[in-house]
C-alpha cells in the first residue's frame, strides 16, 4: 500500500495540524493494520490496538469502519485490485506463449506478497484463522481465480503442445502451481518472513512446467 505524507515536528511546528480527510484516515488505518500485521506473534490484532498504534479512540476508527472484519474486507479488495488487474493484463496479452504468461501470473502473486508481508499473512490465510470465517473463504476465493486464469493460459499451452487432454492437464498444473504459492506464502508467514517466496522461483516453476 502506498505511504502516506507524514507531518515531522518541524513542519507540524510550521503549520497547523491538518485534520485528515476520511478517505485519508481509512487509508492510514488500513496502513497501520497491514503494518501490525507484520510484527512477529501477531496472531490477533484488537481494535484497541489498533487504535492505540494511531493515538486515537476506538470510536475513531468506527466512524470509518463499521467492525474489525470490514477493516479486513479492504485489506482484501486492495489485494484483489493489485493482483486481477495485472494478471488479467499478462493473461490478454497477445504474443507470449501462454506457459510464459502462467509463470508471470504467478511472479506477480508471490512478489507482490513479498513487498507486502502483511497482506501476505491475510492471503495466506494466518491473520484470518480468529476472525470471521466469511475473511476465509474469501481469500480463498482469491486463489480460485488465479488458478481459473492460470487454467486458461495452460490449457492454451497443452493444446499448443498437443497433448491429449489439453483440459485435464492445465487442471493439473494450474491445481499445482496454486497449492505451491499456498504453501510459499504459508512458509513465508510462519517463517517471520525470513523464507521468502521467490526463493529460487525461476528453477522451480521450470521443474512444475
Amino acid at each position: 500500500m502506498s505511504p502516506m505524507p507524514i507531518d515531522t515536528p518541524e513542519s507540524a511546528a510550521a503549520a497547523p495540524k491538518r485534520r485528515p480527510q476520511p478517505g485519508e484516515r481509512r487509508a492510514q488505518i488500513l496502513q497501520a493494520l497491514a503494518a501490525m500485521l507484520e510484527a512477529p506473534g501477531a496472531e490477533r490484532i484488537t481494535t484497541a490496538a489498533l487504535a492505540a498504534r494511531l493515538s486515537v479512540s476506538e470510536a475513531a476508527l468506527y466512524r470509518h469502519f463499521a467492525s474489525k472484519a470490514q477493516m479486513f474486507d479492504a485489506l482484501l479488495d486492495f489485494i484483489e485490485e493489485a493482483l486481477f488487474t495485472r494478471s488479467a493484463q499478462i493473461a490478454a496479452a497477445e504474443g507470449e506463449p501462454p506457459a510464459s504468461k502462467a509463470m508471470r501470473i504467478v511472479t506477480l502473486l508471490l512478489q507482490f506478497c513479498e513487498r507486502n508481508p502483511g497482506l501476505a499473512k491475510v492471503l495466506a490465510g494466518d491473520a484470518l484463522l480468529l476472525e470471521h470465517e466469511r475473511l476465509q473463504a474469501r481469500a480463498g476465493q482469491c486463489f480460485e481465480r488465479l488458478e481459473s486464469q492460470l487454467r486458461q493460459c495452460l490449457r492454451e499451452a497443452a493444446q499448443q503442445g498437443g497433448s491429449a487432454a489439453p483440459t485435464a492437464d492445465a487442471q493439473v498444473a494450474a491445481s499445482t502451481l496454486i497449492a505451491f504459492c499456498q504453501g510459499r506464502l504459508q512458509r513465508f508467514a510462519r517463517s517471520q518472513f525470513r523464507r521468502l517466496p521467490t526463493e529460487q522461483l525461476d528453477a522451480c516453476l521450470a521443474h512444475m512446467l
